[in-house]
């Protein structure tokens, strides 16, 4: 049936978040792309480049259906925050990260049938309390920085590291949600969930 909706990412926390909107992804398929980032390249343009490159890589194997990538980017002034894979790596974010401001870029992009195409860049400002290195060590036990861009999940334990916040709460956590629902919609998406 044309018209599905194809998640080109295997992100739980982006099906849950379309879950929340009422959007059941017809299936799920990640997309394999070099996400290193480019020489000088700009954290706004990393994540803008990175979505449009996994729908880009998905659409071709799903022409009558509406292929939705997404891409998550932290950065701390033009510093890329990497994503965190070791103790080592989530330690780092999470000190450039303490007492200071920083942003999280989400980059979106669907591709619907006939390959028209609308792209997004959403960008939520995050406050961090300045953390002690107690608070560091606990949150890294716990393991919730694990493959998560800047070191952390603001939707677990580090949402006590975050007194303040500017703009969609849904794009630090993955994926935002009201521009996703305006992109879809604006592609003639019609929600089945």
């Amino acid at each position: 049936m044309p018209g599905r909706l194809i998640l080109a990412s295997a992100s739980p926390r982006r099906a849950d978040l379309l879950a929340a909107m009422g959007l059941v992804p017809d299936a799920v398929v990640p997309a394999d792309i070099d996400e290193t980032p480019r020489a000088r390249e700009l954290p706004a343009t990393l994540a803008a480049r990175l979505a449009s490159a996994k729908a880009t890589a998905i659409a071709p194997a799903w022409p009558e259906d509406y292929v939705l990538a997404a891409d998550t980017v932290v950065a701390v002034g033009r510093r890329i925050m990497t994503k965190a894979e070791t103790e080592a790596q989530a330690r780092a974010c999470l000190a450039a990260l303490s007492g200071r401001r920083h942003r999280v870029l989400g980059g979106l992009c669907v591709i619907a049938p006939g390959g028209r195409r609308a792209t997004r860049l959403v960008t939520t400002q995050v406050r961090f309390k300045r953390l002690s290195e107690a608070e560091i060590e606990a949150y890294i036990a716990t393991g919730e920085w694990q493959g998560k861009a800047g070191g952390y999940a603001v939707q677990g334990r580090a949402a006590a590291f975050v007194p303040w916040l500017a703009g969609s709460w849904s794009n630090v956590v993955g994926l935002a949600q009201a521009e996703t629902a305006a992109l879809l919609a604006g592609l003639g998406h019609r929600r089945t969930g």
